[in-house]
């Protein structure tokens, strides 16, 4: 065995480190619990009892946050088996990890835990949860039996005298849906005198796709709740506002304390593009001496670039009546691609 070669670690070992609270678990022995092999998780299952309630709320939150970083891994054998433990810390957190699943075998699990689970935290969790399934819905990538089951749910929990919380979750998740009992919900929390429901509102809105809330998410750009203009100015970006851009360029301009608030500032600015939006961010890059905000303003430009050649897209508004008009705009579109493809190149390059 050479020097380079890794050693792979027995799962058993991982295991007994699972059990030891004397000592930290090795964050390298998270990935193992990627795609367990059934003779993997059989061991887990049966030693799960066993391990400290700390280490097993520690191990599914550090499993949550690594499926946020990586992509290639899936904690779905676990977490499906986890939302029964009785930790609700447990139970919330591998719902959470869940959420990338497209699992339509789980949501009458969710549902059940949104309507039945006795830690309210949890319930809430899982109205959250069921969004991601409102959303594939939407685009026709589940049942629409499926989909109709979710919303009814969502919809009789969010009209319901449950908590707050609970209520407001489910409203997030209906954000997504095109039902038109939806609107009416997301008006009544918007008219709301307490700012939670504000941001409920806001944050539905923005997954809406709905341009006819716009006027409504710019009148909370400059809401004095830190938490209310969060919402406001992500929910302007993913509804591409245009009337937003001037204020949001202005609010970079002037300095945005809240480094959270200002990130989401130059992110919508990216889905929004136009007139000064490019060279504002640019400026912003060749002025940090910051290694992680320089890395999220060069994400925030690649998403600029695939805004403008969207824009650029959509200029294409008229429909072809013969095989030559249909050629003339296949070679146009050709033409536009190896552009944008250089002018991609010499960004990247420069």
């Amino acid at each position: 065995m050479t020097s380079s070669t890794k050693r792979i670690v027995p799962f058993d070992d991982i295991l007994a480190a699972l059990l030891d609270d004397s000592r930290p678990f090795p964050p390298a022995f998270l990935h193992r619990f990627s795609d367990l092999t059934p003779t993997d998780l059989t061991k887990l299952k049966t030693i799960w009892p066993q391990i400290s309630t700390q280490r097993r709320i520690s191990l599914m939150e550090d499993l949550e946050d690594l499926a946020e970083i990586d992509t290639l891994v899936s904690f779905d054998d676990l977490s499906i088996f986890a939302l029964d433990d009785v930790e609700p810390r447990v139970r919330s957190a591998a719902l959470r990890t869940l959420w990338e699943a497209d699992n339509e075998k789980l949501v009458p699990k969710f549902i059940a835990m949104m309507e039945e689970d006795p830690d309210e935290m949890v319930r809430a969790t899982a109205a959250s949860t069921l969004g991601k399934y409102v959303y594939l819905g939407e685009l026709e990538e589940i049942s629409s039996t499926t989909l109709k089951k979710v919303e009814d749910h969502l919809l009789s929990v969010a009209q319901s005298s449950e908590l707050p919380i609970i209520r407001r979750r489910a409203i997030e998740a209906l954000g997504y849906s095109s039902r038109p009992e939806v609107e009416a919900l997301i008006l009544a929390a918007y008219n709301n005198d307490d700012p939670e429901w504000l941001c409920t509102a806001l944050f539905a809105m923005g997954r809406s796709a709905n341009e006819e809330y716009i006027p409504a998410v710019i009148e909370q750009l400059d809401h004095p709740d830190p938490e209310v203009q969060f919402e406001a100015v992500r929910a302007a970006g993913q509804l591409n506002a245009g009337d937003a851009r001037e204020i949001l360029l202005e609010m970079l301009q002037n300095g945005i304390e809240d480094d959270e608030l200002r990130m989401a500032v130059i992110w919508s600015l990216s889905e929004i593009g136009g007139e000064n939006v490019r060279e504002a961010l640019e400026t912003l890059l060749d002025e940090t001496e910051d290694d992680e905000e320089a890395d999220f303003l060069e994400e925030a430009l690649d998403n600029l670039f695939l805004t403008e050649g969207l824009a650029s897209f959509e200029m294409f508004d008229f429909q072809p009546q013969d095989e030559d008009d249909l050629t003339s705009v296949i070679n146009l579109e050709d033409e536009e691609d190896n552009d944008d493809q250089e002018d991609n190149y010499h960004y990247r390059n420069n």
